[in-house]
């Protein structure tokens, strides 16, 4: 027997006992079947990961999306897009150092960055991506995910108008990838209050719901308007994306020097509708769960006052109150004079819900209301209302990534799908209409659109700049 056959016994021989003693791994053998069994490695084999590329390495990818990710093992974050190359860098390096002092070694994993997250999405290794980009920067990589056929989790809100939610929702759909928003006050972990808010309602503990009021804050004016070049560091004619070219200046993009810092794109309408979005997606989510109209939208809406700068660079809205009214007879009232959160009034009674204590973030805006308590009621008694076995429970999820890792693991829909997603933001963004176009306005929730106001159906869409936007994606010939 010549050496050849020796060794090939001999590995053989070990892949037997690999499997015999019920290990799981995978060995490649030149010239031997490289069918090994799948439990050689265990849980934590390479080939039981979900590779998660992250797409977009700003404020809320460090701050929220990476560190929650990181707690699940089942996940790894594999690679890193975005189009400002000092940020793919420190990026890079912050995912490698914390795998590195998890695995307590170094160089444990080489992070692939790109400044192109298309390219990034060619990677056959990536399974899944977080794309925590600018808000006109969310519909259109979710959509090419989904034909990709990554997974996807979105931070909120789901598009810049009603017209790309609609695409991104179908694309989805149409792809089966499981899709997460990021309205994480759906999860148990870190605010219950909200879910058991929503099953006392929808149980009838408040009698029939007639009102939601709905708080948010709202964005000074301000901001410099002075031209300034442009970074080298900097991709800015892809960071523009679909909206229209315009001059840079720093305060119109994001900080060159603090990553962490809230940037000033927030506060511009080129690129959002301003906290009607930003926040409003989060609670006017919340309200739709409770309303039982998760899956529709308001019919009328009216925006009883609304004040936008007059001045400087930052232009989304200020204050503002918008009514609208749901097909069920449920008025909800969006003010940014009310307490940050949702207040649910039915013929019984009411019941108060909004984050914990430090739920807002540091450089946020809060609402211009008051509120001690994050869970409050007209009767203390309502709040330690136990929901039957025969009662309407809703879907626990323990923490929105988690739960998205699980729902593509198990085949499962998510706590907030695309659908769901996409018209938490349509309500948000046909406030934000009303607020442009005076007079109540009527609006088809199963046809989206406006009846018998042209003026307000321009604003279901914006033109889009060539070669981005969702139109040139869905329109484009494979």
């Amino acid at each position: 027997m010549n050496t050849n056959e020796n060794n090939l016994n001999s590995r053989r021989e070990f892949i037997k006992k690999a499997a015999k003693s019920a290990l799981v791994t995978s060995v490649a053998i030149t010239g031997f079947p490289t069918i090994v069994p799948a439990s050689v490695f265990g849980k934590n084999a390479p080939s039981n990961k979900i590779n998660i590329g992250q797409i977009g390495i700003g404020r809320i990818a460090r701050g929220h999306d990476l560190p929650e990710t990181f707690k699940y093992d089942v996940a790894r974050i594999m690679a890193v897009a975005d189009v400002d190359k000092s940020r793919l860098q420190s990026g890079k390096q912050l995912i490698e150092g914390w795998y590195d002092k998890k695995m307590n070694t170094k160089g444990y994993l080489d992070v692939k960055i790109y400044d192109d997250y298309k390219e990034l999405l060619a990677n056959k290794d990536i399974d899944a991506v977080m794309i925590s980009t600018p808000d006109h920067w969310h519909a259109q990589p979710a959509i090419e995910a989904a034909m990709a056929g990554k997974h996807i989790y979105l931070q909120k809100p789901t598009s810049l108008t009603i017209e790309e939610g609609r695409q991104m929702s179908d694309a989805v759909r149409k792809s089966g990838v499981t899709f997460q928003l990021g309205s994480q006050q759906r999860s148990i972990s870190p605010w219950p209050q909200f879910k058991k808010a929503c099953e006392l309602v929808r149980n009838g503990r408040i009698g029939k719901l007639v009102n939601v009021h709905v708080g948010l804050p709202s964005d000074p004016a301000g901001g410099s308007t002075a031209e300034m070049p442009i970074p080298e560091n900097l991709n800015y004619d892809m960071w523009l994306g679909s909206t229209p070219y315009i001059y840079y200046t720093e305060e119109r993009v994001h900080s060159q020097k603090d990553v962490n810092s809230r940037p000033g794109w927030l506060r511009c309408e080129q690129f959002g509708a301003g906290m009607i979005t930003g926040w409003g997606v989060h609670h006017i989510d919340i309200a739709h769960w409770g309303m039982n109209t998760e899956l529709t939208g308001p019919i009328e809406i009216e925006a009883k006052f609304a004040d936008f700068p007059k001045k400087g660079l930052w232009s989304v809205h200020g204050d503002y109150a918008v009514e609208s009214k749901y097909a069920n007879g449920v008025t909800m009232f969006i003010n940014s004079k009310n307490p940050n959160g949702i207040k649910f009034e039915g013929t019984n009674g009411w019941i108060f819900v909004t984050r914990s204590e430090g739920g807002v973030t540091a450089s946020d805006p809060t609402s211009g209301g008051k509120q001690s308590k994050a869970f409050t009621a007209s009767d203390p008694k309502i709040l330690t209302s136990q929901i039957g076995p025969k009662e309407t429970h809703l879907y626990a999820s323990p923490e929105q990534h988690g739960n998205w890792l699980d729902c593509i693991q198990n085949k499962k829909e998510t706590i907030s799908p695309a659908e769901v997603a996409h018209r938490s933001c349509s309500a948000c963004l046909l406030a934000h209409a009303a607020m442009k176009v005076p007079g109540k306005l009527y609006w088809d929730p199963k046809k989206e659109e406006f009846k018998g106001n042209a003026e307000a159906n321009k604003l279901l869409s914006r033109p889009q700049r060539y070669p981005y936007g969702t139109n040139y994606v869905v329109n484009r010939k494979s």
